[in-house]
This record gives C-alpha cells, sequence and structure tokens, in this order.
C-alpha cells in the first residue's frame, strides 16, 4: 500500500451529543448514536503506526492517528475572500453540479465526493499529536477513547500526559486501574480510563504488548467498540473500513441524503450508506475516513456551517434542496449542572487528590444532598471507579 504524503485527520472541537460511538455513560463498548471524532491517514505497514486525531463534535472531537511520515502543520487557510455562495435556486449551477451517482439498486457512488473532500484535508488538516508517526497505534488508540465526548482542547494536555508516563500499552498495564483513573482527570466519563487500562492489559498478554492490526482482534478487546476497532485499524494501520461517527454522520446525512441532520442513534441504513461510500483502494479508504471526519468537525458543524468553504458544497443534496429544516426527532441535549455526573465527578476529584484512603466525612463535603451523593457513590463503586474499604473509607481500585 502506498502512503499518502499529507498528514491526516482529527475530530470536531467542541463536544456535540452523543459523541463516542463505544463509549456512552450507559454502554461499555456498544455502538452508540452520535460520534467521536478523529481520523488519521494510513501508510506503509512497515511504518511505525502513527495516530490520526477526532476533534470533538464532539460537534466531533475523536481521534485517530496518520500512520504516515507528518510532513508539517497543515498549510493555513487563504486569506482571500471565498466567492459568493451559489444558491439552491441557481439553474446554471444545478445543470453543471457532479452530484454522486448511484448503481442500478439504488446503492451511491461516492467517487465524485472522493477527491475533493481529500483534497480539501490535504490542505486543511489539523495539526495534532495523535496524527503525528511517533504516535504509534498506542497514540491513535489512547486518542480515541479519549476523545468521546470531549473536545480536542481539553484533551490535549491529558494525552500528552498520558503518552509521556504510559508509552506503550505494557506500560499502562503495569499500573493499577485507579491511576488511570486518576490520570484522566476532568475528562469526563471516566469509565472510558478503565476501559483503556484493561484493553491495554489484554493488548500486553494476548499481543505482546502490541495494538493489533485486525480488526476482530481490536474488537475482542474489552471496552473496544465497532467504532474504535474500525478508528484504529483504519488511522493506524491504513485499514480499509467504514469509520462513522457524529461528524461523519452528519457530513452523509447532508452531502447525500439531504437532510440536515443524522437520526440520533446510528441506523443500519447509515451504515450500509457509508460502506457504499468507501473508496475501493485501502489507503484512499483510510484516508477518506479520516478527512469526512474533519470535515464534518470544521465546516459542515451541527451549527453554524461553513458551506461557502465546503469543497462538496455544489454536490451537496441538503444545500441544493434549499436546506430544508429537521423535522425528524428533537435533537437530543447534554446537561451537567446538578446531574448525577456532575456530584460524581466532584467524589472522584477528591479521591484522584488524595494519596491514601479517603473517609466518607471528606466525600460528604463536596456535595450537600445526602440521597443523590450516596446513590453517586453508590454508582461509582458499582461501576469499578472507587472501592469501599472498612470504616467507611474510599480509595480508587487498586485491582
Amino acid at each position: 500500500m502506498t502512503a499518502p504524503t499529507k498528514p491526516s485527520h482529527t475530530g470536531p472541537a467542541t463536544p456535540a451529543p452523543g459523541c463516542g460511538p463505544d463509549s456512552s455513560p450507559t454502554d461499555t463498548a456498544a455502538d452508540q448514536a452520535a460520534g467521536h471524532a478523529s481520523a488519521a491517514a494510513p501508510g506503509p505497514a512497515s511504518a511505525p503506526a502513527p495516530a490520526a486525531g477526532r476533534p470533538a463534535d464532539r460537534a466531533g472531537a475523536h481521534v485517530g492517528a496518520p500512520a504516515v511520515p507528518h510532513v508539517g502543520a497543515p498549510a493555513p487557510e487563504r486569506t482571500t475572500e471565498p466567492a459568493p455562495e451559489r444558491t439552491p435556486e441557481s439553474a446554471p449551477e444545478r445543470a453543471s453540479v457532479e452530484r454522486p451517482s448511484a448503481a442500478p439498486d439504488g446503492t451511491p457512488d461516492g467517487t465524485a465526493l472522493h477527491a475533493p473532500v481529500i483534497d480539501w484535508f490535504d490542505e486543511h488538516a489539523r495539526d495534532l499529536p495523535w496524527r503525528r508517526p511517533e504516535a504509534g497505534a498506542w497514540g491513535v488508540m489512547v486518542s480515541e477513547f479519549m476523545l468521546q465526548q470531549t473536545p480536542v482542547s481539553r484533551v490535549l494536555p491529558v494525552y500528552e500526559q498520558w503518552l509521556a508516563r504510559w508509552p506503550r500499552p505494557a506500560d499502562l498495564a503495569k499500573e493499577a486501574p485507579g491511576e488511570a483513573v486518576r490520570a484522566w482527570g476532568r475528562l469526563g466519563y471516566p469509565r472510558r480510563a478503565l476501559r483503556l487500562h484493561g484493553a491495554a492489559v489484554a493488548i500486553a498478554e494476548r499481543h505482546g504488548g502490541d495494538v493489533p492490526s485486525d480488526h476482530a482482534q481490536l474488537l475482542a478487546l474489552p471496552g473496544i467498540g465497532e467504532y474504535t476497532a474500525a478508528a484504529v485499524a483504519s488511522f493506524a494501520y491504513g485499514r480499509r473500513h467504514a469509520v462513522l461517527d457524529t461528524n461523519v454522520r452528519r457530513v452523509f446525512a447532508r452531502a447525500v441524503t439531504g437532510v440536515q441532520y443524522p437520526p440520533n442513534a446510528t441506523t443500519a441504513a447509515e451504515r450500509r450508506l457509508a460502506r457504499a461510500l468507501l473508496p475501493d483502494d485501502e489507503a484512499t479508504a483510510a484516508r477518506w475516513a479520516a478527512a469526512s471526519m474533519e470535515l464534518g468537525a470544521l465546516i459542515c458543524t451541527a451549527r453554524n456551517e461553513s458551506c461557502h468553504r465546503c469543497p462538496i458544497a455544489a454536490q451537496c443534496a441538503w444545500r441544493l434542496a434549499g436546506k430544508p429544516a429537521h423535522d425528524g426527532p428533537p435533537r437530543r441535549g447534554q446537561t451537567y449542572a446538578g446531574t448525577d455526573r456532575q456530584v460524581r465527578g466532584r467524589l472522584l476529584a477528591v479521591l484522584r487528590e488524595a494519596h491514601g484512603p479517603v473517609p466518607q466525612a471528606a466525600l460528604d463535603r463536596v456535595w450537600h444532598e445526602p440521597v443523590q451523593r450516596a446513590r453517586a457513590l453508590d454508582g461509582l463503586v458499582a461501576d469499578g471507579l472507587v472501592e469501599p474499604l472498612a470504616g467507611g473509607r474510599y480509595r480508587l481500585p487498586l485491582t
């Protein structure tokens, strides 16, 4: 396989509802409704597995790493004023538009979309650490876990610290699970830290400490769902897989299906569409995965989309239809203040900062409402994030 020579993908810069296909607050590894952001371009199998990034849509941020040599930061956007956006009512434009064609059975053909999106990506892809060759497949995997439901800006410092401390899966596997939770800091959804630790242990035990490149082997790791397995195989090893996160789903919904937003939960029809749009060539398919994700993170955003800068605006079914408003189920929002999530975060913060077991009284001080506080603490214990000890004391898990 010939590796592309440009930097690869990453996800959105701000989280969007349901980012993190494999890691919802209630599902340990199942595909979730929306996506996290990340993507990287593949490289030769002999090269060190680079990382690709996912932004948060975290309205997509997600995660991945390119396996190709990094050739420098993406070129800055042109400073000239963009040409005025042509309106959908323009008959001459409609006549010259190259819309995605379809096979006799109705399967869409993405050939007309591949080149403009990948060319745009080559010029505008963000320079993120998990996209660089030195990140390797482990760096890609770490970024994928961290970028689920979390913006790139929050992930960057924790990612750097994590890789400095645990540059290989075996390094993390030697530590207690509680250390992974402690290092996770305030990224949120800390069960991701336990899952990543579990995956590191399995990689050390089953694969000699190297992140596997085979999709089935990745899927067999603890805490890895379809999305993360496809993302790591594609972004780190240049394999041909449909990588479907929130950003990609939104791009496909608008450009091909002609609707403003995809369904709240990923559907079988979306998976079929993503597979139908995959380029046949492995290297191109991996780059397409990263590029379409970055497009959704930076241009085709959930709100205030930048159609005047979109490389496929002239082919976009939603734009050509006049941008009809979303008429499906209400979009799900996320709240935090006053929720059990906030209480759990405060309790964990006390435990992360402590150097030993913490008495119940120290935890009681961080939240005034006793019933909600007790429920949150019980949930942390049930999730394996907190270990109860005799005498009403608590600590981060050691096993």
